[in-house]
């Protein structure tokens, strides 16, 4: 901002000085503590990372013997809502299994407003297919062609019935996990490793390169083009019915959703995860949510619903509070 051109003199004597009236003594007292009690007044807590309050306007004008005017002027700021503080206050309860744990992130379409909490790798799981699919489109944009009938078909089960053999047929089409790797650092998943051989499910991922990778598919940047984002958005909105849990849980309205589990032969325990698009109080979201530990596919179903509700429903509090547009 150009700083401001200091007032210009006007014509008449160098150096003089124009006299003012000295208001009566009463008076100057009076503004003095006007003055003073206006301080206390517009003593203001700062939250988060806002900008310092502005100074407030104190003036007083005194014309012969008229009484002074003093005008107070407060600015009014309304507290800065920190994103990541909401989202780990309605977490801290989620989780009433000491061995489970969840990664949860979190995006208001409308405003901006992001937060991730938990910051750990998972496996994916079947939620990987989305980004397999996301693979695939890329090498056939790459190629200037479209898919071919039996690769829709494939994606089709693949992301409306979670078919385990459609995903391992796209995966060696992508060229596995080198295919997988060179297609999210394009996307940009920078913390997403892909599973060894034909060990799709095993990818490594974090909350938010899912939240990333939804951002692609349901935003309108990025390297997957139009047609190829609608298309992943078409299928995620077809899930079949015994597959809409986790995210879907937290919407009051339409939803798109993949989600993953996987249990784990070494120990047993369940890996649960779930990602996806929800409206919710007349607002949308992205959301990822990402868990392991689980004692049973249930237990980790429920945590994973509780996690989404929790961070949505906190989100849409805080943004009606703040005035999120």
């Amino acid at each position: 901002m150009a700083s401001e051109k200091p007032a210009a003199r006007r014509p008449g004597r160098a150096g003089a000085v124009a006299r003012v009236p000295r208001a009566p003594r009463g008076i100057v007292r009076g503004v003095t503590a006007t003055a003073f009690l206006a301080c206390a007044v517009l003593g203001t807590v700062t939250y988060g990372s806002a900008s310092p309050p502005r100074t407030a306007a104190l003036t007083a004008a005194g014309t012969g013997g008229a009484a002074a005017n003093v005008a107070i002027v407060k600015a009014s700021r309304e507290p800065q809502v920190v994103w990541s503080e909401v989202l780990e206050t309605a977490l801290r309860d989620v989780s009433g299994d000491p061995r489970a744990h969840c990664s949860v992130a979190v995006l208001d379409t409308a405003s901006g407003a992001r937060a991730v909490h938990g910051d750990g790798l998972y496996d994916t799981a079947s939620i990987v297919k989305v980004d397999i699919l996301a693979a695939l489109l890329l090498q056939a944009q790459d190629a200037g062609r479209d898919l071919t009938a039996q690769e829709e078909a494939r994606a089709e089960v693949m992301i409306e019935n979670s078919d385990n053999a459609a995903a391992t047929a796209l995966w060696r089409a992508i060229g596995q996990g080198p295919g997988l790797d060179a297609a999210n650092r394009r996307l940009g998943l920078t913390s997403t490793t892909a599973g060894s051989g034909l060990l799709w499910g095993l990818t490594q991922t974090t909350a938010a390169d899912q939240l990333t990778l939804l951002q692609r598919v349901f935003g309108t940047d990025g390297a997957l083009d139009p047609t190829s984002r609608a298309y992943v958005r078409r299928l995620m909105g077809r899930v079949s019915a015994a597959q809409a849990w986790g995210v879907p849980t937290a919407a009051d309205g339409s939803f798109e959703v993949k989600n993953g589990w996987l249990q784990r032969s070494t120990t047993g325990l369940w890996d649960i995860n779930s990602i996806g698009r929800v409206r919710a109080g007349g607002r949308t979201y992205l959301v990822a949510v990402v868990s392991r530990g689980s004692t049973t596919q249930a237990a980790g179903i429920t945590l994973v619903e509780r996690a989404a509700r929790a961070a949505v429903d906190a989100f849409s509090r805080a943004a009606g509070r703040s005035g999120a547009s």
